[in-house]
């Protein structure tokens, strides 16, 4: 009888929560509610036949990007969403029985793409308060680490790491991929980009899913060493990148009134909702990205499934004890989450509602 390999037969599938036909406000998945820019969208509506008949070509958007990005070309790398940037980083660099080694809580497709491989996922946990643990971490890496990943914001606490701790990580490790997932480095601000070509096992992925509102067109970049990128090009199809996202790349980086904007209405949003929240009575960690890690404890299951029933999806976060991450929306959607919330909590035991 054909069998798939001992790991893929043994991995846990994973789901992704998408919302059902009964949710009109998804805030569980981190995409951008307002949408994409309206650009993007007249460049949309502008193709024709021929366009949709070709295959893309990657190049001439690569180039688009690093220039953006102050890099050379060849240090650079389009991809289909940044996932496909990880998986490319983790089949180039594991061998079965090497070691990842990640930070936790965090997004599970860094271990989904390790175990496909057969490697071992080390996971080190975080400090108090969901604060980076530089130490474990370090004391972490081995002879056998190929692949040691920081999120930067963290997903799912919003939490930032300080650059001196992740060159402290990238000299520990020398021989190791660095990965530096910088998916919502649009609301923070702060970059290692500016260490692509000076150390050669540096990664840093992006995204155009967040503060772009292109999720639905999968486009992410994997910027390091052009001998390093040079590896996950050639592993890649020659045609990853569908001709829709190519087509808009363009438009979407030269509307930076739209992105600022955006990213502007994000922070408002997001210190509006820790304000209210804890106004609430719930523990709220300090954001950078385009969500909030709140502790709705003991009650979380009952909040959770009343406000799907009112039509908002919240992402229950069951590796970070009682906490769910909530998007930041529009302001509207943010007072509407509070309203909702309000009413869902009337009807819940006071003696549950001890929260901090």
């Amino acid at each position: 009888m054909l069998k798939a390999r001992r790991c893929v037969r043994e991995m846990r599938e994973y789901h992704s929560p998408l919302s059902g036909p009964t949710i009109n406000l998804r805030l569980d998945m981190n995409e951008n509610t307002t949408g994409c820019s309206p650009r993007v969208l007249a460049k949309l509506k502008s193709l024709d036949a021929k366009t949709l008949a070709l295959y893309p070509r990657r190049e001439p958007g690569e180039k688009l990007v690093a220039d953006f990005l102050s890099v050379a070309q060849e240090q650079v790398f389009l991809t289909n969403g940044a996932d496909e940037g990880i998986d490319l980083l983790c089949r180039a660099y594991l061998n079965p029985g090497s070691e990842i080694v990640v930070v936790t809580p965090a997004f599970a497709m860094y271990e989904v793409f390790a175990q496909t491989e057969d490697a071992r996922v080390i996971r080190v946990p975080t400090g108090p308060e969901f604060s980076f643990p530089e130490q474990k971490l370090l004391d972490a890496i081995s002879l056998q680490t190929r692949i040691v990943v920081i999120c930067n914001p963290n997903n799912p606490t919003g939490l930032a790491v300080p650059r001196a701790s992740i060159m402290k990580v990238i000299e520990a490790a020398p021989e190791a991929a660095i990965l530096l997932d910088e998916a919502y480095f649009d609301f923070y601000g702060q970059t290692m980009m500016d260490q692509i070509g000076k150390l050669p096992n540096l990664f840093v992925a992006r995204t155009f899913s967040k503060a772009y509102g292109l999720a639905g067109l999968r486009l992410g970049v994997m910027a390091g060493d052009k001998e390093q990128i040079s590896v996950l090009r050639r592993m890649a199809s020659p045609f990853n990148i569908n001709a829709l996202a190519m087509e808009c790349l363009t438009e979407a980086l030269a509307d930076r009134e739209f992105v600022n904007a955006y990213v502007s209405q994000v922070c408002t949003g997001r210190e509006w909702l820790q304000r209210e929240l804890e106004q609430l009575g719930f523990k709220c960690w300090p954001s950078q990205a385009n969500f909030i890690l709140c502790r709705f404890g003991e009650p979380k299951k009952a909040i959770l499934e009343s406000l799907r029933a009112r039509g908002i999806a919240l992402r229950d976060r069951p590796d970070c004890e009682g906490c769910v991450r909530i998007t930041i929306g529009k302001p509207a959607e943010m007072e509407r989450v509070i309203v909702e919330l309000k009413q869902v909590l009337s009807t819940i035991p006071a003696a549950q509602q001890v929260t901090r």
